[in-house]
Order: C-alpha cells, then sequence, then structure tokens
C-alpha cells in the first residue's frame, strides 16, 4: 500500500510510514495511492461472514502485503473483540451501537486497531514512539485504553478544560503508566491545533519520534470502515438492499470512512452528515464558502469541532467535485433544544435511551425522510458512545433508564492526574522538553 499527501499527490510512502509520521510535513493528510475494489462476489455474500472476517477482507484488500496475512488476522482479532449489532427499532429504521468496546465509544474500533499495528511494526530496541493526540471527548479514552501498557510508548492526550463530561474525563485522567493528560484552557481546536504544530516543529521532531492517534492517522481511518461492511451484512440478511447511514460528525473522521467503505465498493444510497450548532461543513455544501469558525461548546462535546481536519480528505475522494459529494453526502445541523427534543423523541417514540450526539443522527434521519418521502430505504443512525457518558444532559425520567457498566463504577474510584496548560505553543514544547 503506497500513500501520497493531499497537498502533494506526487509523495509516496508505506503504510507503515505513514502510520508512525501521521501527517506529512506539508501538513496534508496521507491518502491511499490506489482505492482498490472489493470482490463483488464478496459484497453480494457480505451477510454470510463474521464481523472479524469482513474486517480482514477489507483491511487486506487495502493494506495488500504490508502485513502478512496471518498476522493482519490476529492482529484483529485481538483489535476488534466486541460486537457492533445494527439494533432495529422499527421496520426501517436502525441505530448501528459501536460502544460495546472498552471505552464506551466508537473510536474503540480505530484505536485498538492503531495501536496493534503500531506494536507490531516497532521493533525492541528502537526509539520510544510519542503519541500526541487532542480529544473533543471520546478519542482520549479510546487512545488511553488502546494504548496502555504497549511498551516503548508513550501517550500524551490534550483536552479543553470543562469542555468533557466528567466520565470522559476519568477515562483521561486515571490510567498512569504510560499515558499522560493535559487540560488546556480552550476548545478542542487549540488543542488540535497544538498537536499539528507539534508534528511540524523541527526540534521536536529531531529530538522524539512523534505520531499522532488522532483521525488523521490513516491507521485510524481504515478499522472504521470495518463496521459500516459489516452493518450492510446485518441489513441484507433482513432483506435491505439499500442502506442510508446518518453519521454525527464533528472532525469527520467517521463519515470520511464511510466514504472510503463506499468508494471501495460498498453499496450504500446516501449519506448524512449530521452536525451540532459547529456547522462549518453544512455551510459550505449550501453556500460553496469554506470558512472555518471558533468552535461552540454544546451538549454533543465530540462534536465540538470548528475546523474538522477530515473534510480534505473527504474532497479529496471525490477529486475536490463538491458537486459529487452533494450527490452522495447530506448534511444537516441541529441545536441543543433540537438535540433534547430529540432525546425525548427517541424515547417516547422508540423505547431507546440515545446519547446527545446519537440523538442529532435520529434527527437527521427524521428530516431526510421528511424531504425525501418516497425514499423506501433503510436507515441506520450511528450511536457512537454509550448514553451514561452524559448524565447530565438528560432527563430524570430517561437518565433512570441507563444502565451503568461496571468499568465506569470502577473509574469513579481513581484519582484524577492532569497537567495544565494554556493554548501557547510554546509552553506546549516546554511541556514535551521538560523532562527529556
Amino acid at each position: 500500500m503506497k500513500l501520497y499527501s493531499t497537498n502533494n499527490k506526487d509523495l509516496r510512502v508505506s503504510f507503515k510510514e505513514a502510520v508512525f509520521n501521521s501527517m506529512p510535513q506539508d501538513k496534508g493528510l496521507y491518502m491511499p495511492v490506489e482505492i482498490p475494489q472489493l470482490d463483488p462476489a464478496f459484497i453480494q455474500n457480505i451477510e454470510q461472514y463474521s464481523l472479524p472476517e469482513i474486517a480482514y477482507k477489507v483491511a487486506s484488500t487495502l493494506l495488500k502485503d504490508e502485513i502478512p496475512a496471518e498476522d493482519l488476522k490476529a492482529l484483529i482479532n485481538d483489535a476488534i473483540n466486541f460486537e457492533a449489532p445494527a439494533v432495529k427499532l422499527d421496520d426501517k429504521t436502525f441505530v448501528l451501537e459501536l460502544f460495546h468496546g472498552p471505552s464506551l465509544a466508537f473510536k474503540d474500533f480505530g484505536a485498538r486497531f492503531m495501536s496493534r499495528v503500531m506494536a507490531y511494526f516497532l521493533k525492541d530496541g528502537e526509539q520510544l514512539l510519542d503519541v500526541l493526540v487532542a480529544t473533543s471527548g471520546d478519542t482520549g479514552g479510546a487512545v488511553a485504553l488502546g494504548f496502555l501498557g504497549v511498551p516503548n510508548t508513550r501517550v500524551t492526550i490534550l483536552y479543553p478544560e470543562g469542555k468533557v463530561s466528567p466520565i470522559q474525563e476519568l477515562q483521561l485522567t486515571t490510567n498512569g503508566e504510560n499515558i499522560r493528560a493535559i487540560e488546556v484552557k480552550g476548545t478542542f481546536d487549540d488543542c488540535q491545533a497544538l498537536v499539528k504544530q507539534a508534528f511540524a516543529d523541527e526540534e521536536l521532531n529531531a529530538k522524539f519520534r512523534l505520531t499522532s492517534a488522532n483521525s488523521i492517522n490513516i491507521s485510524r481511518l481504515i478499522p472504521q470502515t470495518f463496521y459500516y461492511f459489516n452493518t450492510y451484512a446485518q441489513l441484507k440478511k433482513q432483506g435491505f438492499n439499500n442502506v442510508i447511514f446518518s453519521v454525527p460528525s464533528g472532525n469527520f473522521g467517521n463519515i470520511g470512512a464511510g466514504l472510503l467503505a463506499y468508494k471501495l465498493g460498498l453499496p450504500v444510497k446516501q449519506f448524512i452528515a449530521a452536525t451540532n450548532v459547529n456547522d462549518t461543513v453544512p455551510r459550505f455544501l449550501e453556500t460553496g464558502v469554506y470558512e472555518t469558525k471558533p468552535s461552540t461548546q454544546t451538549y454533543s462535546n465530540a462534536m465540538d469541532v470548528g475546523a474538522p481536519s477530515n473534510w480534505v480528505r473527504i474532497m479529496d475522494l471525490f477529486n475536490q467535485d463538491v458537486e459529487a459529494i452533494k450527490k452522495v453526502v447530506t448534511s444537516y445541523r441541529f441545536t441543543d433544544d433540537e438535540t433534547l427534543a430529540g432525546i425525548k423523541e427517541i424515547n417516547s417514540k422508540l423505547n431507546y435511551v440515545a446519547c446527545p450526539h446519537t440523538a442529532i443522527a435520529y434527527l437527521a434521519v427524521e428530516k431526510y425522510r421528511n424531504e425525501n418521502p418516497t425514499d423506501e430505504s433503510a436507515a441506520v443512525f450511528l450511536s457512537t458512545a454509550h448514553a451514561c457518558k452524559f448524565p447530565d444532559i438528560f432527563p430524570a425520567d430517561i437518565a433512570a433508564k441507563i444502565e451503568i457498566p461496571e468499568q465506569v463504577k470502577t473509574l469513579e474510584s481513581k484519582p484524577k492526574h492532569a497537567d495544565q496548560l494554556g493554548v501557547d505553543f510554546d509552553g506546549f514544547k516546554k511541556y514535551l522538553l521538560k523532562d527529556n
């Protein structure tokens, strides 16, 4: 597998190099030189395969000979050892539950796969691998648990002060060992900017072996394609061939993975990018003007992104053709008031408790159906996090229905350990250099 930079189509690097370098020095993002088509016979019979089997087929098609077959199978079986059920809520509506991994969020797919790929490629005696990651909510917890105890690695997680939920913060700050957390007095965009500046800093790159665990890393994106194919397999078993995916979207890595799956041959009728009021992409698709803005804090904190990094990948997938994107991607935005109303509606109509991100994806399905009343496709809205992560958002009667997983109860007894920094890069750089 060869990859290029979205800022330099002539660049060629291996998958291993892209995984460890994370972001090219030209500040683009890595993309596959070739997106091969999956065997049509595999797609036609996909309902016969398990999630690990589907994951292996997709990964091996993309990666080619980067990892030997048996090693790749073992890696996938270790990383993807939990289910992603598409739960039927009515005749044509499904919720894809992506929170059955250890951190209770969809990002377990990417973080666990990536950590095991990095561990596979790391050799004894090599320089310590420093993983830098910015999080708006769930990425940090998934990365922390994915890398916890992995030899020869150190993870530094940056998160915005006061803008993650209490459980999310515990997942970031109670690990110890090779995981450290920084509470930044700013927004997620500030955290992400610090990480990107670090990757572009010559002194830091000369001293450390830096890589990212954010969705800018191509090894995070690839495993997220697995559950799109697996969901199609689940629906195909039930007689559905036309499928719509509604994806809660912040940094646009999740829907970017879905669109990569589409380019690999997954038959999807429509993608819906569902955002909160951080609506850079909906505004772009409406006006043709791509204008970022500072992020706004909302109930759906993992989507509080004003400058989504992965949009450049989506533009690249469609050769910068906005009209081609608009044929496949519809995008809607929703306020906090609408989100809360959506939580209540899902509970009353479908007897389902949804986190705020999931509620936004549900609302987008309903809006799409209102605008396309003749579309009989099955609609799948993605549930990206367990509802227990957002206890303060739910009305008391709905909150009472939430079952608290055992791993959350364990977290609550652990002390928080986090350093505090401002948004200036010099301060972050000094922090990275001080103990080395």
